[in-house]
């Protein structure tokens, strides 16, 4: 029995490192571009490691809907720094550091061109798994836009106050509900189970 434990073990660990699970890995060719660019932009340890992410890491701790809706967020964010930064080259085509000091003859790597690999690669994962949520970001962004001291606004936004305040109750107690159904489920699921011995 120890020893087909252990078998299982080792069965699955090969099986793990072997296997690529979809979606959940970075492809080696941006791993490779990443360390590239990133001899580039060197800073000092204690500045990388400062504590002080540039992105939170508490909304991935929260409903997977929140997740999501940042997730779309940091990508969009990820699309103007990579925009930005493709602005700031000094040059059309600088070498990296690495490539600066590495021997004749040898290839070196074009910074404007791995920077438009990764926003490539950004804005294909955000299109193709996060549009519904970038949807979502626009129209929150279109919110901080609203003209607050515009009279004509401000009638307007009075005039559509009741729909949207029952939209909003109406969303609050179907939430509400959606969790009660699923402690029901999960509590006749338990008294269904058969006892195990």
């Amino acid at each position: 029995m120890l020893a087909s434990a252990a078998r299982t073990v080792v069965c699955l660990s090969l099986c793990l490192c072997v296997c690529q699970v979809r979606g959940s890995h970075i492809p080696s060719k941006m791993n490779r571009t990443l360390q590239n660019l990133l001899q580039y932009y060197k800073i000092q340890p204690k500045d990388r490691f400062s504590g002080k992410p540039v992105f939170a890491r508490e909304p991935l701790y929260s409903r997977m809907e929140i997740k999501h809706l940042f997730m779309s967020s940091v990508l969009e964010t990820y699309e103007k720094l990579i925009g930005q930064m493709l602005k700031q080259l000094p040059t059309p085509t600088p070498l990296t550091a690495a490539a600066a000091a590495a021997t004749p003859g040898s290839p070196s790597v074009d910074v404007r061109a791995e920077l438009n690999y990764i926003l490539h690669k950004v804005k294909d994962l955000r299109k193709h798994r996060y549009q519904e949520q970038s949807e979502l970001v626009q129209h929150l962004q279109s919110l901080g836009r609203i003209q607050m001291d515009n009279f004509v606004v401000q009638s307007k936004a009075l005039w559509e106050l009741p729909w949207l305040y029952e939209q909003a109750s109406s969303l609050s107690n179907e939430v509400k509900m959606q969790r009660r159904r699923r402690r029901r489920r999960r509590q006749a699921q338990r008294v269904k189970a058969p006892p195990r011995v």
